[in-house]
Parts: C-alpha cells; structure tokens; sequence
C-alpha cells in the first residue's frame, strides 16, 4: 500500500535527457497548485503564476557562468574573427560548494498524510485534466486525497505513525557532508529538497541562496534516472532556476541524473545482499539456496516504450552488475527481476513482484531475500509494502524462508561513492571553466554523441572489455546535460504531456468525479453561514 508513493511514481513528466531546459512549456504548469490543506507548499502557485516563459533556458543556457561560455564558444565557431573572449572565470578561492540531494517526500505524522496527498494530486503531471477544466484541479485533489487519507493513514500507523524518509534523508546529507569535508571540500554543504514534502525543494533553493553557494551539485537520490522521480524534481527546477536571478546569474551548477554504475554503490549493494544470506541469525538454511529477488518501484510501460525512458534499461544493467560483483564475491544465488507499486490501469513494467512471488511459490521455491534495488533508504515502499505485504503473500505461496536486504541509509561505502562522485562532478566544473572556445565548443557537440559510447548492455561492454572502468560521472554544466542515454526530447511524446491523459484515463468514473469536482469547487466559493468555507472545513478543522 504506497499509493502516494506509486502516483508520483505514475507521474508523467517531461523528458529531462540530462537538459533541464528541454522540459517545454507544460513544465510550467508544475506547482501552479500545489497549495492547500494544512502544511501544504503555499509558494507553489505564486512561484508558477511568475513563471518565466525561457524556464531553465537548457541548451542555451542564458544567465550562468558556464552558459555564458557555452554561447560564446558556439559564436567563436561560427565566427573565427571574435576577439577577447571572456565569460567570467570562477575564483576557485571564493567558491561556496552545495549539494542537492533531491527526494520524494513523506509525511512524518498521520496528520501529514492528508497534505501530503493533496500536493500529490494537485501536480498536473500526476492528474491531467484537459485545458478547459484545469481549473478543477485544486478541488479534485482535495476530494481524492481527503477519499483516500484513511486508508493511507492505516500504512503509515503500521510503520510507526510516519514516514522516516525525511530523517534518513538528513542523516544521509550529514554524512555526506563529513565525506566531503574529509575529502578536502571544507566549504561544502549539503541541502535536502523534497519534491512533495518537507523540506521543499523551494526551501532548499532558499537556503542554498542565503548561504551564498556558488557551485552547486544537483544529486537524486534515485540511483537510476527515470522522468518520473529524477525527472519530476529536476523539472521544478529547470522552473525554480528560470524565474530567480541569483541562480541565473551568480551561481553554476551540475547534475548528476543517475549514478547505478558507480562502483562504490554497487559493491555496498553486493556487500548487503551478502551479509543478509550469511546473517547468523537469519532465517536460511544454507545462504545458497535462496533466490535474490530485486524488488524494484515500477513505471507505466508508456514511460519507457513512447517517452524513452532509460529507467528499465538501467534497472536491469544495474541488477546485472550487482549479481557479477557477488559472483565475484563467491555468491552464485540465482536472482530475478520484478517491479511493484503499480496504480491506475495503464499497463506497468512487468513482470510485478506479487504476480513472480506467487509462480515462485507455485514452483517450491522455499527461501527467497527480497532485495529494495530503486530505493537508497527505508520508507513506506520497504516498510510497508515489501516487509508486511509482500511477505505475507511470499508465506501465503509456500515460501518458507524469508528475508530483506536493509536500504543503503547511511552505508559508508555507499556515501563515500557519492562524495566521490560530487568530488568528480566539481572536477568537471573547473575543466569546462577552464576550455577554450574551440575545446568548449567541441564538447558540446561531442555530447550529442556519448550515447554511442555508452550504448549497449553490461555483456556487451564486457566484450568490449570495459566493464570494470569507472563510468564518468555524467557532467551537466549549467544544465546543459551529458545525454548518454539518448532520451528523446519532450517534442517526442506530446501525448504523455497532456493531449493524451495517461494513466489518467476518462470513463463513467472519472467523468463522476469531474461532476463532483465541479460542485465541490463550487462549495470551495461560498461562504458557510460560520463565515467559513468549505476549504477550512476540510483543513482547519
């Protein structure tokens, strides 16, 4: 039970190929309601009425540092005659270091959920309703999440009343920081966004201003790109960053859009399944019999067959390079593939966990260790749905031997991987600051084509015999994106962005629900004989 969760999952947003300004103009309808009900954003709909109509300014990259360069050095080449060229060089001395880590969110009280869900439902990329009733969006979302908060509630209880993503979250910033600073990045500091809760991302933003960064780190905490998590949050911020001069104009940034290949994350993912196999405590008979099961969150096969979307590629080549590191390792466990937390009635990435767990058990399969590959730190997905639901239904199938491989959290191989990678990320700052046009010029347009060096699966790159090299870390200078892997551009997959309403599909119960919206948005105008609309009836009762 993580409908939250699995609607923002559900989510369409625009194909962010690493280029934060490739979005198009439907990202700018994100946050343009995301406020209401009690601990609600109320910035969202301000900020989106304010919206810049460049946004991110992506390829162009108008208003940075590195963009600056990035113009000039396309105009050097097209007129070899320019003089004098020069964008501003970053001191290095005066620079304050950010990192991003950007999330989903979850509420941390049973009073939380209700919010929580309302800014689920009140994002256009979740429900999409067509131009001319776009205005029910706010009242809609408040009839579906006050609906669905019980049941979401009773989740929530079950794992202690809230969600701990935020807290481990915050101890995976702090961490990060220590390995940082111990790395010789003393300045640097570590923020947490959250895309549907608190912190908001809008907060993070905030502090990141008043702190006085000038070089910031744009990190996911999703180690496989998708444009439904990943994607979403750097949507907000390809909107954030185009309407605020201080990010435009003072401050550089980097992203990196997923990172499953880096070797540190896939050895402390090895160095757990591991350990949970051999645990003496454990349940397992022998730590070779069970099966690793990769439970990973699933996406509407549309994401991936219409959209581009690498997120079912890099799964499976992320899986594939788990199960050869614990080969290495003397672990030789068969393993399998499956992906939970599907909604709606649109067709999800198969085959789904609960469908597999059941023709396991029908196959006698007797210990199973279920392995959270999409998620880097518990919450309700791992909690909840794998630790009660899935178990249950693995025990109902005749599976006998249970267990479940902790989420990264705090692992320290895993958070000294990622200074590692935000250390290289910088790296790759100074250098592109520090190219000559023609050199500038030439990257740019080799990065059109770095998805042929990267193509292909984990086999494939071992023939070629560079399995074992460290991936570059992908480089967005100033949002301009590294596309190594050929995500198509939003001009691709119009239909996902709003002409056609998927997962959102319309029929007799929706249309239903377009008839109550109407009336309750009608209530939501009027006054109570109290003096109080139906809006504080529902949220400040």
């Amino acid at each position: 039970m993580a409908e939250a969760v699995s609607a923002a999952m559900g989510a369409s947003s625009a194909i962010i190929r690493g280029d934060l300004g490739a979005v198009g103009t439907s990202s700018r309808r994100v946050a343009a309601t995301r406020v209401a009900g009690s601990g609600a954003r109320a910035g969202g709909a301000q900020r989106a009425a304010k919206s810049s109509s460049s946004g991110f300014r992506g390829s162009s990259l108008v208003g940075t540092n590195l963009g600056r360069r990035l113009r000039v050095a396309a105009r050097a080449v097209s007129d070899p005659s320019m003089t004098g060229w020069d964008a501003g060089r970053i001191d290095e001395k005066d620079d304050v270091v950010g990192v991003l880590l950007l999330n989903l969110g979850g509420p941390e009280t049973l009073d939380d959920v209700q919010p929580f869900l309302y800014n689920l439902f009140a994002d256009p990329d979740i429900i999409r309703l067509p131009g001319v009733l776009q205005f029910l969006q706010s009242p809609l979302a408040a009839l579906l999440s006050n609906s669905r908060a019980p049941k979401s509630r009773e989740a929530y209880e079950s794992i202690g009343g809230g969600s701990p993503l935020r807290r481990i979250t915050d101890e995976q910033a702090n961490a990060l920081q220590s390995a940082l600073v111990a790395k010789g990045l003393k300045n640097a500091k570590c923020y947490v966004g959250m895309r549907y809760w608190k912190p908001f991302t809008e907060e993070a933003v905030e502090q990141i201003k008043a702190d006085g960064v000038t070089k910031l780190v744009i990190l996911p905490l999703y180690p496989q790109f998708s444009i439904s998590t990943s994607g979403s949050s750097l949507r907000l911020l390809e909107q954030i960053f185009g309407e605020d001069e201080y990010l435009a104009t003072r401050m550089s940034h980097t992203v990196i859009p997923s990172w499953y290949e880096r070797p540190g994350y896939v050895q402390a993912m090895a160095d757990l399944i591991k350990a949970e196999l051999n645990r003496p405590d454990g349940q397992f008979d022998s730590p070779d019999e069970p099966i690793v099961f990769f439970s990973a969150h699933g996406v509407p096969v549309s994401y991936v067959e219409t959209a581009g979307d690498p997120y079912k590629e890099e799964m499976e080549e992320c899986v594939a390079l788990i199960m050869a590191r614990l080969k290495e390792m003397g672990v030789q466990n068969e393993h399998v593939l499956a992906y939970q937390s599907r909604v709606g009635p649109v067709e999800w990435l198969k085959p789904y966990t609960d469908d597999v767990i059941r023709e396991l058990g029908e196959k006698k399969t007797k210990a199973m260790v279920a392995v959270p590959i999409s998620f880097v730190s518990e919450h309700i997905e791992t909690l909840e749905e794998i630790d009660m639901e899935y178990r249950e239904l693995a025990e109902e199938s005749g599976v006998e031997q249970w267990g479940r491989v902790p989420a990264l959290d705090t692992s320290p191989v895993f958070i000294d991987d990622l200074a590692d990678a935000v250390v290289e990320s910088l790296d790759g700052m100074s250098k592109a600051a520090s190219m000559s046009p023609g050199d500038l010029a030439s990257a740019v347009a080799a990065s059109s084509v770095l998805g042929s060096l990267n193509e292909g699966s984990p086999t494939k790159r071992k023939a070629r015999g560079d399995l074992a090299a460290t991936p570059p870390v992908p480089m967005m200078p100033t949002g301009t994106g590294s596309r190594v892997r050929n995500v198509p551009s939003t001009d691709d997959v119009t239909d996902l962005l709003g002409v056609k309403p998927e997962p959102w599909e319309w029929g007799p119960v929706e249309f239903s629900m377009v008839a109550l919206s109407i009336l309750l948005s009608t209530m939501l105008l009027m006054d109570s004989s109290g003096g109080a609309g139906l809006n504080d009836i529902i949220f400040h009762k």
